[in-house]
């Protein structure tokens, strides 16, 4: 198996659990924010439902730059859902397009003419694209049991839905 039929083949798996993560989310509580540092509930579920697609994007140049601009912000949780399927579209398409030779390609970050970090594009899939939103995926499930909404199954059993359980 090539290196980002591995990467999409664990993707598709993932997108499907941060989808059921992100569905949970109440719009209700967006602007709800676990300690004054955080972010808030939809700011969250936003950067989580985004971020695929978005590193996939930053994978698409050789150099990003970043400039300090904000993003886009959501009212609903509908819309939080749209942006997860649509980020996993475009994390499946750019994959699609880079292949093994476009991942073994270096990369870099900057900011003000400065070098944050630099790395193949591999590593940036696989630490920024998915380790870095399995993070916020398990925040937002955090945040979710702060405000006493029911978590999904992620990797095994939750409080709350246990797949293995044996059902009459």
């Amino acid at each position: 198996m090539s290196m980002s039929q591995a990467f999409l083949q664990e993707f598709d798996n993932e997108a499907k659990t941060t989808r059921r993560v992100l569905e949970r989310v109440p719009t209700d509580k967006f602007s709800w924010r676990p300690h004054p540092k955080s972010m808030s509930l939809g700011e969250l579920a936003l950067h989580t439902a985004m971020t695929p697609g978005m590193i996939c994007d930053w994978a698409c140049v050789d150099e990003f730059k970043f400039d300090g601009s904000k993003g886009p912000v959501a009212t609903t949780t509908a819309e939080v859902v749209a942006a997860h399927d649509k980020s996993v579209a475009r994390y499946k398409e750019v994959l699609g397009q880079l292949g093994d030779g476009g991942l073994t390609k270096s990369w870099k970050a900057s900011a003000g003419g400065n070098t944050i970090f630099e790395m193949p594009k591999a590593a940036l899939i696989r630490n920024i694209g998915l380790n870095h939103w399995y993070h916020h995926r398990g925040q937002l499930s955090v945040y979710l049991r702060l405000l006493d909404v029911p978590v999904p199954s992620i990797y095994g059993p939750s409080a709350d839905e246990n797949p293995f359980a044996a059902h009459a």
